[in-house]
């Protein structure tokens, strides 16, 4: 008899709206046995978080279980009191959430937030919790338990974060730790430590674990089966290894098909086409058919029921044991050759030992104190720590440099010393042949019109309160053009990103994170720039709009001849789009080279470890029989 830990029976979930209520999950199921993980896979807004926070009974702003059962060990969550609920939580079931950034409290020590759990849930003392906070974090992997349980967040990396949080997951001793998107924001090198934590301890625990990710190498590496959602329906559900090589419903292939590969051969990547349906308008048929290459009548008007195909997997669409090994429609096996040739095009961006230092520690750590015979001397001098350490670049016309490593290698510091949105501490930046750092204001003003960057996160870097016509006018009102000028620019501007003329109108919250990004590429483009940073522009995007982005920037590159640099920790989608990349550690370039030297013929053991580090897709069964 299978042992089920957690059970999903017919779940629905709603939510309030305008004029009722929307349904965001339909009569999900999925079960867990003890021991395994299980992958809940899919676009944004298809219903993974909120699935989770249901199996919490954390739902909030009005959710509500419309139908259906979470069973945990036995124990029907939703017929239990809220207290009982709160209690079965902390005993039975965890989470670790996506950003620790913003999980833990800045305010409270790091060993303070472990033990409150402990204390709360497992009656420990202070002592008894202060013990057994040490031991946990000795567990997951922390060096220095002590210390680290001293510190607060922001004296700890991204990596020592995450661990933590797991630390805090694990305080009670649970059956079930879900992880939502846990290694979206951290490097390969810890994303892989992060995973084999998560794979000893499942181990040495026999821990169960629901791990939701939009990230399919990941959950190639750690899933043992997965369950994919679109639009609150499970459209697919099986086995890990015949999902991800022998997809049977049309969406899962197209996720699939959407990955950059780590090839020679730079083909245009196959966006799914379309997006979400609006959840707040009925739907009949498949709820997948109008995104579809395989739709024919039936799916128009009839709903497929979920329905087994062999051994391993079940899926919900009419034709899935035909489509098999079936991959999806290729719109275009155009080839985009890589600029091996971009030394000898105009240089763009020309950088010579740029520098940039920064002073770290507060106003007391720099104090130090010695003895001079027996007369005591008292030093001040602050730590200084190198973010760039005299980094030499060029950027030719048309060219998309990449530049990968790890966060805190200074990747990001020096794409902004190269527009000085960051100031060099020393060192020469030309653009376009002029010198960007000795500039007079006016003359640092018209060179950075041919200099611009598309940030990591629109969410961030849009302003909520403006419409994007009003954002797009900016720079364009800071340029001197005037209002009849400006908004037949913007109208231009939006085009060129494949957004209609009336999303000038709408703000942000109206618009998904892809076309958010646009709007992004489209400011970018407002001064007809030679240059542009790239910086992590698709990390915070789902693997379809992630292709739909990369092939928009390859086609502005072409049209314009723009010069990218391409900063990134994701190696697949730098190995994409890149022409030439360069690899940094500790504010220096230890290696640089052709896409195709350094993906194939890596020399520096970093670049080797960094390679090493990629979780990475199984090759579909279709693609190994041709």
């Amino acid at each position: 008899m299978t042992d089920h830990v957690l059970k999903v029976e017919d779940l629905s979930v709603s939510f309030p709206q305008s004029g009722g209520r929307a349904r965001i999950l339909h009569n999900v199921d999925f079960a867990l046995e003890r021991g395994t993980v299980l992958g809940i896979v899919g676009e944004s807004g298809s219903g993974k978080s909120t699935a989770a926070l249901a199996v919490l009974g954390l739902l909030d702003n009005g959710g509500s279980i419309d139908s259906g059962r979470v069973v945990i060990d036995g124990e029907d969550l939703y017929a239990k009191s809220a207290e009982e609920r709160r209690q079965l939580r902390g005993g039975k079931i965890s989470i670790v959430f996506q950003d620790p950034f913003t999980t833990l409290n800045p305010a409270i020590r790091v060993g303070r937030q472990i033990a409150e759990p402990l204390v709360m849930h497992r009656g420990m003392t202070e002592a008894e919790a202060r013990a057994e906070t040490l031991r946990l974090l000795k567990e997951v992997g922390i060096p220095d338990p002590e210390r680290m349980a001293a510190s607060y967040p922001h004296q700890l990396s991204g990596g020592m974060k995450q661990r933590a949080l797991i630390a805090s997951a694990l305080a009670c001793d649970p059956d079930v730790l879900i992880l939502d998107e846990p290694t979206t924001a951290l490097d390969v090198t810890i994303e892989a430590q992060i995973l084999d934590l998560l794979d000893s301890l499942r181990i040495t625990r026999s821990l169960s674990m629901l791990f939701i990710s939009h990230n399919l190498g990941v959950v190639s590496r750690i899933c043992d089966e997965i369950c994919v959602l679109y639009a609150g329906r499970v459209v697919e559900y099986g086995k890990s290894a015949s999902i991800l090589t022998e997809p049977r419903h049309p969406y899962t292939k197209g996720l699939l098909a959407s990955l950059p590969k780590m090839s020679r051969e730079r083909h245009r990547l196959q966006p799914i086409p379309g997006r979400l349906p609006d959840v707040r308008k009925p739907l009949s048929g498949c709820v997948f058919a109008p995104r579809c290459h395989f739709a024919e009548p039936r799916c128009q008007t009839t709903p497929p029921a979920i329905t087994p195909i062999g051994e391993d997997v079940a899926a919900a669409c009419w034709r899935a044991s035909e489509l098999a090994r079936t991959p999806w429609r290729i719109e275009s096996s155009e080839t985009i050759p890589r600029r091996v040739d971009a030394g000898d095009g105009k240089p763009i961006v020309v950088a010579r030992d740029v520098e940039r230092t920064f002073e770290a520690g507060g106003a007391m750590d720099g104090i130090s104190f010695s003895l001079d015979g027996w007369v005591p001397r008292v030093s001040f001098g602050r730590k200084v720590v190198r973010a760039v350490d005299k980094v030499s670049l060029t950027i030719h016309e048309g060219e998309i440099v990449g530049l990968v490593g790890e966060s805190g290698s200074g990747k990001t510091t020096l794409g902004r010393c190269l527009i000085d949105l960051i100031s060099p501490t020393s060192g020469e930046v030309a653009i376009d042949g002029a010198q960007l750092l000795n500039a007079s204001r006016s003359e640092k003003r018209d060179l950075l019109k041919r200099a611009q960057i598309i940030f990591q996160n629109p969410d961030s870097s849009l302003n909520p309160r403006k419409s994007i016509g009003e954002t797009l006018e900016r720079p364009l009102e800071l340029v001197g053009l005037g209002r009849e000028e400006r908004q037949r620019r913007v109208a231009e501007l939006l085009d060129l990103v494949r957004l209609d003329a009336s999303y000038a109108e709408r703000y942000p919250h109206q618009m998904s994170g892809g076309e958010k990004q646009r709007v992004g590429i489209a400011r970018a483009l407002s001064t007809n720039p030679r240059f542009i940073v790239c910086d992590e522009a698709v990390s915070a995007l789902d693997v379809s709009v992630q292709a739909s982005i990369l092939n928009l920037l390859l086609d502005l590159r072409e049209q314009f001849k723009l010069a990218y640099l391409f900063i990134t920790h994701d190696l697949s989608v730098v190995s994409y789009i890149a022409d030439r990349i360069c690899v940094m550690r500790n504010g220096t370039i230890v290696e640089v080279g052709s896409t195709e030297a350094i993906i194939d013929r890596p020399q520096h053991p970093y670049t080797k470890a960094l390679l090493a580090a990629v979780p990475k897709v199984p090759e579909l069964r279709a693609n190994l029989d041709r």
